[in-house]
């Protein structure tokens, strides 16, 4: 795939602390009940998650869930303990943070609005939000299409954010969608003669605003109206929506020394560019419908997968090579403090798979989480064996 992949948040740990002290950490992870064994043809398919998931549990990983469908057949695992202290089995159905795979559903409702006449792709996002370039200061006009296209510039707010206070400050900091964006305009929005791809949790902060300002309700209840109430995603929701059920699995990171629960940090609740929970199976439910054409009109659709600049994303789609069909697949990884997950679906919503996993304990850097790249390549070697 040309380009070079970009990160998909700054909130995350480095999963690399030596085995042993891994294994005492977890204190030995519980498997989930026995599952069906697969035809040979299935479990070769499936050879490399299966793989995956054993070495993440050995190496210290609380909980791995993973869910693949190939034209009608399913194939899953869930291996673990939901969490450290009650070591209770997970199960396939238990919710995770699943980070910036929330960016593929508020690009739906961002769509959803074009659809109804009621925004234009390539119209400046200061034509819905007035007070944008006094907050964030852009160099250039900014459109609609460039916010979800990551092809804006702008500056990422996490990074001013984690800049300014101790880790454990900025987990325990609740953020409104504006002071969000104010801190992206503590950096300088640089101008670029050629403005390419440029990762940035901003551009979905400022979509997420203007979604709220068009319908008149949090982005939650409207990604809830519009997506997992009419899908039937009931172990999906916005961060700080509701609480979290008793079988959260919960994720981790080492802060001074210490094993730090970080299964509801406060810093994502409500937010756009990572706020969702969802399971595994939602996920897969909600890729192969958007594929399958039941939530966005064809020509959206299409407008959603085509990308001019990175080459592997679209307008809030990951974009990946299926070997399969000579096509491309889609989805979107996420990448959050204690949490990685990654959901990958085939052009024609047929094939999928998606895989959530709380890291191994371990200090926060900020950077891109060698584990996520590892699960995107697992998962599209997977979806690549179905044929």
């Amino acid at each position: 795939m040309p380009g070079t992949r970009p990160r998909t948040s700054r909130l995350r740990p480095t999963a690399f602390v030596a085995a042993a002290a891994l294994a005492a950490l977890t204190g030995g992870c519980t498997a989930a009940p026995d599952q069906p064994e697969e035809t040979s043809a299935s479990a070769a398919a499936f050879a490399d998650l299966e793989q995956f998931g054993r070495t993440m549990i050995e190496n210290g990983a609380p909980a791995v869930l993973m869910h693949a469908k190939n034209n009608g057949e399913e194939w899953s695992r869930a291996v673990g303990v939901r969490s450290l202290e009650a070591k209770e089995p997970v199960q396939l159905s238990d919710p995770v943070q699943v980070a910036s795979v929330t960016k593929s559903m508020v690009a739906v409702s961002v769509l959803k609005l074009v659809e109804e006449g009621r925004l234009k792709l390539d119209e400046a996002v200061s034509e819905y939000l007035p007070d944008f370039g006094r907050v964030v200061h852009p160099p250039l006009p900014v459109t609609i299409r460039d916010l979800l296209g990551h092809s804006s510039g702008m500056p990422d707010y996490e990074h001013a954010l984690l800049e300014s206070k101790p880790l454990k400050d900025v987990i325990h900091t609740r953020l409104s969608l504006t002071e969000r964006l104010a801190w992206a305009g503590k950096t300088t929005w640089e101008k670029r003669l050629a403005q390419g791809f440029n990762y940035s949790n901003s551009n979905y902060v400022a979509l997420g605003l203007l979604v709220e300002k068009l319908r008149g309700r949090p982005i939650g209840d409207v990604i809830n109206s519009e997506i997992t109430s009419p899908l039937g995603m009931t172990g999906t929701f916005m961060s700080g929506a509701r609480a979290a059920p008793s079988g959260m699995v919960h994720g981790y990171l080492v802060i001074e020394d210490k094993t730090v629960d970080v299964t509801n940090p406060e810093v994502v609740i409500g937010s756009p560019s990572g706020g969702m929970v969802s399971t595994v199976q939602d996920l897969n439910s909600f890729y192969s419908a958007l594929l399958q054409g039941k939530l966005l009109k064809p020509a959206m659709l299409k407008e959603m997968q085509t990308n001019d600049f990175a080459g592997f994303y679209g307008l809030g789609l990951w974009i990946w090579n299926d070997t399969c069909t000579n096509d491309f697949a889609y989805g979107h990884p996420g990448d959050l403090l204690g949490y990685g997950t990654v959901s990958i679906t085939s052009a024609d919503g047929t094939r999928q798979v998606t895989v959530a996993l709380t890291y191994p304990p371990a200090p926060f850097v900020a950077g891109e989480n060698p584990l996520v790249l590892e699960m995107m390549d697992v998962a599209e070697n997977t979806l690549n064996s179905m044929c």
